[in-house]
């Protein structure tokens, strides 16, 4: 009886772990039901796959496992560490609950990125009753001429010759596709190490795919304009050289054979039962299980909740985070009529749904992946940093005055570069400003690195100015206009945009008098640059005065500590004299 009632309030949609607890209480069952190998009652296991833990990474070792079958994971964790094409690197976890089964042992090879390694669950769940992927659940049965047979490849085209498969390249740490822009090499051309093939659009930037092969380039299978072209993907083959490249083999595609037509299975009956209780359904598909069960339990919409874990992931903080603030109880579950019982259902009124009178027209632009990259992490930023605000106000006719002066002497700088300049000295003596924040920990950072925001057609870019203390003005300026060049038609490396440690943005050239930042994390600090305005001064004289506002994480950085970076600023830039020396920060440590 037991298990008929299980199977019954299975269908009705009840949590398997709530049914478990609640029938094994009622019917004395903890050694018969609760204690179990029956797939009925299996938990679902969360996937953890091989990751990508370099640009160039397809596949990977794994050295050793840091945590075994049953231990607790919290986030940060590190998992296992695995032998990249670079390094022996740590894969920490952004997930919470129990490891529950490891499928691919130490010393494991050429294990490909994306492959399945191990199984966790939320904690409380038994991880001992895991389902654990098995080959047999995907082989087909004789006695079910429906089941699919197993995948076969399609017949090869082309001619005779093998080809060296050419891959979409992972370019970035984050990226899982791209858009090949242009290619360089056409079908014919030589092609040596370190040759460029095409131009691909990340979700960071423009970037040129390198081949380290040798041979030539047989057959371009992807062309120019391709998009969401997926990490792995196959663009083109190439052939040794002296080969026939035009007897090249293209290799066919997976496909999987049914004994019936798509169109001829016969799809489940949907009956429509009515109830007096209004009923919503959420997918919880694709959740870590600590937060599938926060979900389930609180009958939660997850596209509701913001994530703030890698590319928008939800964690378990987010959701208790999300309950908390909406003041949620959790909900009981829906009650299910027992075998036998008859429940008599009530007569629903069809709602009629209105639809919105058409309106003028519009035109939808969808965004880059640069942009969505960038939506995510402003999101982020400004959700999770608690941002502080100050604002000084600096006279620059002095800086005006001798950037004239260098002008006639034939140095041609801006005020962008003086400013570059200014605060670069201004970090390396207010060193507590010039920091990082990662994993509760404020980091100082011992260069003045200068991020610069450059606004792209593909969206905005930071290259970096290294060690702009140490660098002459004039030296800045030819540094600044040659990475902005580079970042407007996507050419930047990306060690040459990703890092630095405190961050520039200047709207002054647009006329805009002020404006506010968002941080770029883990960087504690960014600094908006407003237009020079001309105002009456007490003793009425015009000058000219520019503001400056930062947004610091008030984590990292204190009131004190801000006040005192921008009073340095204000006077670095109202006496810019000192500014066309190397380092006079340097040299004042030197004198002291």
């Amino acid at each position: 009886m037991a298990t008929s009632l299980f199977r019954s309030a299975l269908k009705g949609g009840l949590h398997k772990n709530y049914l478990r607890k609640t029938l094994c209480a009622s019917f004395n069952l903890e050694k018969i039901l609760c204690i179990h190998t029956s797939s009925l009652l299996n938990v679902k296991g969360q996937e953890i796959n091989m990751p990508s833990l370099s640009p160039t990474m397809t596949e990977g070792n794994i050295v050793k496992w840091l945590k075994k079958e049953g231990d607790k994971i919290s986030a940060g964790d590190v998992l296992c560490e695995i032998q990249t094409d670079k390094a022996v690197m740590a894969f920490e976890t952004e997930e919470e609950g129990v490891l529950a089964k490891i499928l691919v042992p130490d010393d494991a090879k050429e294990i490909k990125v994306g492959a399945l390694i191990a199984l966790m669950v939320a904690e409380g769940e038994d991880w001992k009753s895991v389902e654990t992927p098995d080959a047999k659940s995907v082989t087909p049965t004789a006695s079910n001429s429906q089941e699919e047979e197993p995948q076969e490849s399609e017949q090869t085209t082309g001619g005779n010759t093998p080809g060296i498969e050419l891959n979409m390249p992972s370019l970035s740490p984050t990226m899982s596709e791209g858009t090949i822009i242009k290619w360089h090499k056409k079908p014919g051309d030589k092609v040596s190490a370190g040759d460029v093939l095409c131009d691909i659009q990340t979700d960071k930037a423009v970037m040129s795919f390198e081949t380290e092969e040798e041979g030539t380039l047989a057959k371009i299978l992807l062309g120019d304009d391709s998009k969401d072209v997926k990490v792995g993907d196959l663009i083109a083959l190439m052939v040794a050289e002296g080969e026939d490249w035009n007897d090249v083999q293209v290799p066919g595609k997976k496909k999987t054979k049914s004994s019936v037509p798509k169109e001829d299975v016969q799809k489940p009956k949907v009956e429509a039962h009515t109830s007096s209780e209004p009923t919503t359904r959420h997918s919880y598909d694709g959740y870590s299980p600590a937060v599938r069960s926060l979900l389930e339990l609180y009958a939660i919409d997850g596209s509701k909740i913001v994530g703030t874990g890698k590319q928008g992931k939800i964690l378990k903080g987010d959701v208790l985070k999300y309950v908390t603030e909406n003041h949620l109880s959790i909900k009981p579950p829906r009650t299910v009529p027992l075998p036998g019982e008859t429940s008599s259902p009530k007569t629903v009124t069809p709602t009629t749904v209105s639809r919105p009178t058409k309106g003028p027209g519009y035109v939808d632009i969808p965004l880059t992946g640069m942009r969505l990259t960038i939506a995510k992490r402003l999101t982020e930023s400004k959700t999770m940093i608690p941002h502080a605000y100050a604002t000084a106000e600096s006279n620059i006719d002095s800086l005006l005055g001798l950037r004239k002066q260098l002008k006639s002497a034939g140095i041609s700088v801006s005020v962008n570069d003086f400013i570059i300049k200014a605060v670069a000295v201004a970090l390396k003596q207010c060193p507590l400003v010039n920091c990082h924040f990662v994993k509760d920990q404020v980091i100082l950072q011992e260069t003045s690195d200068i991020s610069i925001a450059v606004a792209t057609e593909a969206g905005l870019i930071t290259p970096i100015v290294t060690n702009a203390d140490n660098k002459a003005l004039d030296e800045i300026s030819a540094e600044i206009k040659e990475l902005a060049g580079r970042a407007r038609i996507g050419k930047l490396q990306l060690h040459e945009f990703q890092g630095g440690s405190f961050t520039i943005s200047n709207l002054g050239m647009f006329d805009i008098s002020e404006f506010s930042a968002i941080i770029n994390p883990p960087q504690c600090g960014i600094l908006a640059i407003g237009s020079g305005r001309s105002v009456i001064a007490i003793n009425g004289k015009p000058q000219t005065i520019m503001t400056a506002t930062l947004s610091y994480d008030s984590r990292a950085i204190s009131e004190s500590a801000a006040s005192n970076f921008l009073e340095t600023l204000q006077g670095l830039l109202q006496t810019p004299a000192s500014l066309l020396l190397t380092s006079p920060a340097n040299k004042k440590r030197a004198s002291n």
